[in-house]
Parts: C-alpha cells; structure tokens; sequence
C-alpha cells in the first residue's frame, strides 16, 4: 500500500456538486488500496471575495489578520470534502495547516515551509482515515502565528506533505489536462506535454505559467517527488513533472528543443535613471530592495555616457511589490544621487522554455526573428540554459506568444487544450 497526496483546486471545488465529484476521485484512489492525503484549496474564488471584503473594511489591513481571514476559505473546503467523503461510506479527518504540522517563517502572506511535521496526519492514516488538509497556509515558527504561503500555496503545501511523507506521487489536480505548450487562453492549438523535467517546469513557472506554483517545484525537485498535473474534470492522463537534467549535461528523459511559452502579465518595471556609475551603487540599490524582501526577476543596467558618469538601472519586478520598492527606493534617493525612479506596470513577459535549446545553435536567432516579424518590440532580455526572457508592452503579449509558439511548430493540429474552469489553477 502507498501513499499518493493529492490537490485539487479552487475551480475544481467551486461548489457543492463539485466537491462531490472530488470525493469520489478520491475514494477511488482509497479502493484502489492506496492511503490517500489531500491538500485543498479555498472553493471557487473565494479568496478573491475575501480580499475584496477585506478591502472595503480596511484599504490597509493589518498582515495577521489577513492571513487569519483568507486562511477561512481552505478551512470550510477542507470540513465539506470531509463530510463528503464521509457520504460515500468512508472516514476522512480534516485538518488546518498547523494541525498538520506546516512549520513556516513569520513574513504573512508569503511564508516559506521551514518543515513538515506530519505526526498527526500519520496516526489518522493509521487507522484507517483519508486524510483532508487545508492548504496555503501553516503555523510560524518562531511566532506561532498563523500564515499563509502566497497566491498558489497549496500546490507548495500538497508536495512539501508528500516528501515529509515518503509518498510516492504528488497529483496536482486543475481546471486543464496537464502542462500545454503555451496558455490554452491565448493559443487554442497549444499541445499537452506528457512529461517534462523539473528545470523546464521550474523555468515555466517562474516565466508565469500558472500551472503550478514555483516554489511547489522546487521542492519536488530537491526531495525528487514526481508530480502528475491533471484535470479533475476528465480521467485523460496528464503531464509528469520528474527527470532532471544530469551532470553531463544531458537529458534523462528525451524532449523536443522547445517545450513551451509562458508569459507573465503580473509584473512592472523599476528604472533608476542618473545612477552614478561608481562601485557599489547597484550593491546598495539591491540591498535596500532586499532588506523589504522585494524578489528582483530581470536586470539591464545601460553603460554609462562618457560625458556626465551617469548609467540608468532597469529591473523587474511582481506589480504588487511596486508601492514598497518605490517607497525604499525613494529614501534612498539622497545616499546614491540617482535622478528620478520611473515606474511602468504595463509590460509583459514571454519566455521560451526547453532543455533542447542548450544543444541547438539558433533558437535566439530564430525567437527573435519571429517576434520582429510579429511587430514585438523588446525592451529587456534575460536567458539562462533553458530559458530565453524578453519584456514587451502588455498589449503585444498575445501576439508574441502566439508568434512564438507558431515559429518553433508547437501548433497541435488536434484539438487538446480545454480549459474547464475558469482560473487556469
């Protein structure tokens, strides 16, 4: 007998007749003679209608009690796919973050898991129990607050449950059949992926495929936990995250050059213009960044004119870190000598994705090309092995992607990609 954690979504939760539906597909893992633990997320977009509630009480509303509020939404999904499992003539046990022993930091709203304590997830799988656990959300360390891990958490809280228990798979259950080439929402023809290493997938995600969560993967990959992206709403098979990419520098599985383009429509622009170009300047800009925990994603620093020493700093960042990097940027204003910030949200970030591309001179080339004939006009790139980056205006998002996704033969001439919900997670 195994152990296999599953998590299922909000659209896959989004009312009574799905989380009924969500039951059975859990019994059916419990029939097949497997100890099953689920990880759950708030129902539908409740969170969503949280925060907005919040909102309308309080513009600021202190970091605690926010998290005590939105952590609300996992508990009530978690108590009725208990009662609904119970139903269906099996015994499940239900329980909060902190009664399942997520052990955090104490920064609210995007708390890393420190560890995973499972002792009492373990006792109920004991006797007999399917196991319910609210996601998103744990208990901190040092504070004993509650808290909760950011937007997509409990894809974080269903792998880190599955490496603390030794389980032999992680399914992630969304609104689509697995990872596609590119966003269904945008290109319709786009392929489903049956596998994928955790490189591409952690590129993927960190280049804003909402799939799943960046930090979920990175902890499947450092406790080497395969997780199988699925639909909840069909019994098509999905797409295997596992496989690495090994010293040799080559794949353990076999993949197409490309695998995929994402895009991110959540991020903006930071140009410290008139920096003086002098050592340690970029140092202090970036401390002071950090010192707010702002996570810096894309950096051009311009060379300087020869006439006044003075370079600009660009760099990008998530939209909603905006307010605070300003605000520590401005302060800092007087110590660097800087002229002015300017601050631009309406950017885009599309990314092509896949190890194949290490071994395959021209996918540059070619990426850029294609964009330039698509009328793209690029204002800042990033690469690493896997993974080539460019920022555009948010307007010309989609026709990059689509451009892109056509340029490396990514079109599916079968029709795959249906999104069942509504979110995408």
């Amino acid at each position: 007998m195994g152990i296999v954690v599953q998590k299922y979504g909000g659209s896959s939760l989004s009312d009574a007749d799905a989380i009924k539906r969500v039951a059975r597909r859990i019994t059916e893992q419990k029939r097949a003679g497997n100890d099953v633990v689920v990880a759950v997320s708030a129902m539908g977009d409740s969170t969503d209608e949280l925060l907005d509630l919040a909102e309308a009480v309080s513009p600021l509303p202190p970091a605690r009690e926010l998290d005590m509020l939105l952590t609300a939404g996992e508990r009530i999904s978690m108590a009725l796919v208990a009662m609904a499992i119970s139903d269906l003539g099996y015994t499940a046990r239900s329980f909060t973050g902190s009664q399942a022993g997520v052990i955090t930091d104490s920064v609210h709203g995007k708390a890393k898991i420190i560890d995973v304590t499972p002792g009492r997830i373990q006792s109920a799988i004991d006797d007999g129990h399917i196991v319910i656990v609210a996601g998103f959300q744990g208990v901190s360390q040092d504070t004993k607050e509650i808290t909760t891990l950011g937007r997509g958490g409990t894809d974080t809280t269903a792998v880190a449950l599955a490496a603390a228990l030794n389980a032999d798979v992680c399914e992630i259950y969304t609104d689509v059949d697995g990872v596609f080439t590119a966003d269904p929402r945008i290109v319709p023809q786009a392929a489903k992926l049956d596998q994928v290493t955790y490189e591409e997938m952690l590129e993927l995600a960190a280049s804003g495929a909402k799939i799943l969560h960046l930090r979920c993967v990175e902890y499947a990959r450092r406790y080497n936990i395969p997780i199988h992206v699925r639909s909840s709403f069909s019994q098509l098979d999905g797409t295997l995250v596992t496989g690495s990419i090994n010293d040799e520098g080559e794949e353990q599985m076999e993949a197409a050059i490309i695998s995929g383009v994402a895009h991110d429509r959540s991020e903006a622009k930071i140009t410290v213009v008139g920096v003086p170009d002098k050592i340690g300047e970029a140092a202090r800009i970036f401390e002071t960044l950090a010192e707010v925990a702002i996570n810096i994603d894309m950096i051009v620093q311009n060379v300087s004119a020869t006439d006044t020493g003075l370079t600009d700093i660009s760099f990008t960042l998530t939209q909603s870190d905006g307010q605070v990097a300003m605000e520590a940027l401005d302060r800092l204003k007087d110590e660097v000598g800087y002229e002015k910030l300017i601050f631009d949200h309406s950017i885009g970030k599309v990314s092509l994705v896949g190890a194949g591309m290490r071994s395959n001179p021209g996918v540059t080339a070619k990426f850029f090309k294609c964009l330039a004939d698509a009328g793209v006009n690029i204002e800042m790139i990033s690469t690493s092995e896997i993974r080539i980056s460019v920022v555009c205006s948010e307007e010309q998002v989609d026709v990059a992607v689509a451009a892109a996704h056509t340029a490396f033969d990514l079109d599916s001439s079968e029709v795959e990609a249906v999104v069942y919900g509504g979110t995408g997670r």
